[in-house]
């Protein structure tokens, strides 16, 4: 089928459903960023790839609405005859609904959205209707299986604390709230609570399933049979309970009368308009494992700091080997992905890449979430930006870095370097904050804008977001960036530090380190307590693109610190041509 084919198929079956419309999420029933090819409803219908979108189908106009991380790509790859794009924080999907479909009956997937999200549109006064089933999987024919991977348990040595204890912290959540159970979608929430991880996404280590975790802590998880072996069983023990997903309309069905916590951000509305005609109470509130999953315990943060210390080394050998290939001419992008995923495939431990590396080069690189395929696939050229953001999952720790390099042989020009710098002096500012407990992500981005901002640049995307513990790269709910919620950071909580600049058709620049966030010692008159970042990531500047006049010797002192940290600690463990290389990279600036 072609796109226009499956569009109109898809108005075909809109039409046999008594709906004008249809709403089409990059989700799948977990509600996650990463799905599994049987999830890719949104790319086999559109052509966009993105991680992050929404489509409106009505029957005379279809639109996408999209971040700024994906605007360029989605303008790539969206059909501009059948898909109008849309800024979705610039042009809300309300906005939007208001002005083409008020009044009009729009169906929606109950397993792909969330109540909030539903929640949100209902000022457009477009009629919102959930349907029995999906009408887009009745044209999609060679729709794939769904993944079978098996679930197995995470150990201890790397969990640093055991299933049991984890829920029992949760269930007394539960009783303080005077609720009887929470229902848990999140996969990324039954992995760590029960010390399980799982292979049914290519980059994230999640067991795809479902939960209900009850106030006397004990559980029921939902897989398939098939995917939950002996050992795994065993693991679990007594108090958890094993079922296929078949099971859980009645399981629903059995909490009558109860009181069932449901996270409206990160369940899908099935779940909610379940409970309800059960005749449970839906108690509105988050997630109870989230927050926990996201402050990592003592062997979580030695954990994530031994796995960088690792990828370091691998960081380490592929800049050394990018700073003689490059100028050379003889190397694409794809094969310089390669050569650093070869390299990280060393490392003890090392499982997967923690999500396709972003490897542009030139204009390529002013693509925010830029995914090199053969069709796009270009040479290095000497003389030019290249951006590499890329990271590995671990056993004991998840990595995420971004360099941007100059490919020399010659000097970069001067306004590269100073955009350059001023994106450094953002991720500096970030990194270096101390700031008061109880302030939040949304407080802190723009301290990573204020040097662009001086120079009248910005970037249209946050400046980080939480990173798990050998689970999702991208973890919430906490985030450097002036969409998230307000949570408070707290210690044990690791984030991206990310800033960038684009300049469409030219070269991207972002720089990115992982922070966890560590107490501060305490200051003479302080009144309450503060909070500092360690910086984890362990990968050296590219000096050339750095324009000295432009730093404060603050920021020159904290960047030639850190430089000598990064040869201290890797360059023992480096091989002695990586590890001559180093040398020279780490040398104070001049």
């Amino acid at each position: 089928m072609t796109p226009a084919d499956r569009l109109a198929a898809l108005r075909a079956e809109l039409r046999k459903a008594g709906v004008a419309g249809f709403l089409v999420p990059r989700a799948d029933e977990h509600l996650g960023e990463y799905v599994p090819a049987a999830g890719e409803r949104l790319a086999w219908l559109t052509g966009f790839t993105g991680s992050a979108g929404l489509a409106v189908v009505l029957p005379d106009r279809a639109a996408l609405f999209t971040d700024g991380r994906y605007t360029t790509q989605a303008r790539q790859q969206l059909d501009p005859a059948l898909w109008e794009l849309r800024h979705i924080t610039e042009q809300p999907v309300a906005d939007w609904l208001k002005e083409h479909a008020a009044g009009q009956r729009i169906g929606y997937d109950p397993w792909l959205h969330p109540e909030a999200a539903l929640q949100r549109l209902e000022p457009s006064g477009a009629i919102l209707v959930p349907l029995p089933s999906n009408p887009l999987d009745a044209i999609w024919a060679d729709r794939p299986a769904p993944p079978m991977a098996p679930a197995v348990p995470h150990p201890l040595a790397q969990a640093g604390l055991d299933a049991e204890a984890k829920r029992l912290a949760a269930a007394q959540a539960l009783r303080e709230a005077g609720e009887d159970a929470a229902v848990l979608a999140d996969s990324h929430s039954l992995a760590w609570l029960f010390n399980i991880r799982g292979g049914d996404l290519d980059h994230t280590p999640l067991a795809l399933g479902f939960g209900l975790l009850r106030a006397d802590a004990s559980a029921e998880l939902f897989l398939e049979p098939g995917k939950v072996p002996a050992e795994t069983r065993a693991h679990l023990g007594n108090a958890v309970t094993v079922r296929p997903r078949a099971a859980l309309p009645a399981a629903l069905e059995a909490l009558r009368g109860r009181k069932v916590r449901v996270d409206p951000e990160a369940t899908p509305a099935w779940f909610a308009q379940a409970l309800r005609e059960a005749g449970a109470t839906v108690s509105a509130g988050e997630d109870p494992v989230r927050l926990p999953r996201a402050c990592k315990n003592p062997v979580e943060q030695a954990g994530a700091r031994a796995a960088h210390r690792r990828d370091a080394v691998a960081l380490a050998r592929f800049l050394a080997w990018f700073g003689s290939a490059a100028p050379t001419g003889r190397e694409s992008e794809m094969s310089a992905a390669e050569r650093l995923l070869g390299f990280r495939r060393e490392v003890p431990l090392f499982r997967a890449e923690s999500f396709p590396a972003i490897s542009g080069a030139g204009e390529n690189g002013a693509v925010i979430h830029y995914r090199a395929t053969p069709a796009s696939n270009r040479a290095i050229r000497p003389d030019e930006c290249y951006l590499i953001d890329s990271g590995a999952q671990y056993l004991d720790g998840t990595t995420d870095v971004t360099r941007t390099l100059w490919t020399g042989p010659g000097p970069a020009p001067a306004l590269l370097r100073e955009r350059y710098t001023r994106v450094l002096q953002g991720h500096i500012a970030l990194a270096t904050l101390r700031f008061p407990q109880g302030v939040a992500g949304p407080h802190l981005d723009a301290f990573a804008r204020r040097a662009l901002w001086a120079a009248g640049l910005d970037y249209d995307h946050g400046t980080g977001h939480g990173v798990g513990s050998f689970l999702s790269v991208h973890e919430g709910p906490v985030a450097f960036s002036r969409a998230a919620k307000p949570v408070p950071l707290a210690p044990g909580m690791i984030l991206s530090d990310e800033p960038g600049y684009y300049l469409p058709g030219q070269y991207g620049i972002r720089i990115e380190n992982l922070l966890l966030v560590q107490p501060a010692a305490e200051q003479p008159d302080q009144v309450k307590p503060f909070l500092e970042f360690e910086t984890l990531t362990l990968a050296p500047y590219d000096r050339r693109l750095i324009e000295l006049a432009l730093l404060a010797p603050a920021e020159r002192a904290w960047v030639e610190a850190y430089q000598a940290r990064v040869l201290a600690e890797i360059g023992p463990a480096c091989d002695p041509a990586t590890a001559a290389w180093l040398r020279e990279a780490c040398a104070p600036l001049g």
